[in-house]
């Protein structure tokens, strides 16, 4: 009896041991992505900036400065800092030009970065509703915003190929 108590006590114990994330683990992927985003960005030549697979389609640029806008919103709610730009106002604004562009991207992920950094890992469980509506967890919003960022990055890669560049190589790790 002592051990089938003893095996359910560590069973129990063992279970009930969660990983936590922590805003390290959670800044390794940031920087990343980072780095990643500037390649894209870095491969689509000048004029490629205003192309549009279809007229209904965002350009390269909408595209990129729709996934800036989303991490300003994303991460400054998750993070409860103020982003430096109203939310959609980057991609409303209608630039094509890649070095303009290319600050205004990388802006948007030094201000995710930098937000991360400074947020408490405790503070990373707190439920909150996103954009009034959704709820969830501090680290849900950040993980729902890195899935943003990346489809519409991995979008841009069509992008590239129909102008005749070469897409950056796959960058996980």
């Amino acid at each position: 009896m002592k051990k089938i108590v003893l095996l359910l006590t560590v069973f129990l114990s063992m279970s009930n041991l969660n990983v936590q994330t922590t805003t390290v683990d959670i800044l390794k992927d940031w920087e990343r992505a980072k780095a990643y985003t500037k390649e894209y960005l870095d491969a689509m030549p000048e004029s490629g900036y205003s192309f549009k697979p279809t007229k209904e389609m965002r350009s390269f640029s909408g595209q990129v400065l729709h996934l800036s806008d989303a991490i300003y919103g994303f991460v400054g709610s998750a993070t409860d800092e103020k982003p430096p730009v109203g939310f959609g106002d980057l991609e409303k604004s209608g630039d094509e030009n890649k070095a303009s562009v290319t600050a205004k991207v990388m802006a948007s992920y030094d201000f995710a970065i930098n937000a991360i950094k400074k947020y408490p890992n405790a503070k990373l469980s707190e439920p909150i509703k996103l954009f009034g509506q959704f709820d969830m967890n501090r680290e849900q919003v950040l993980n729902k915003c890195f899935e943003h960022q990346t489809h519409h990055r991995a979008q841009t890669t069509v992008y590239l190929r129909l102008v005749g560049a070469t897409p950056p190589a796959e960058k996980l790790f």
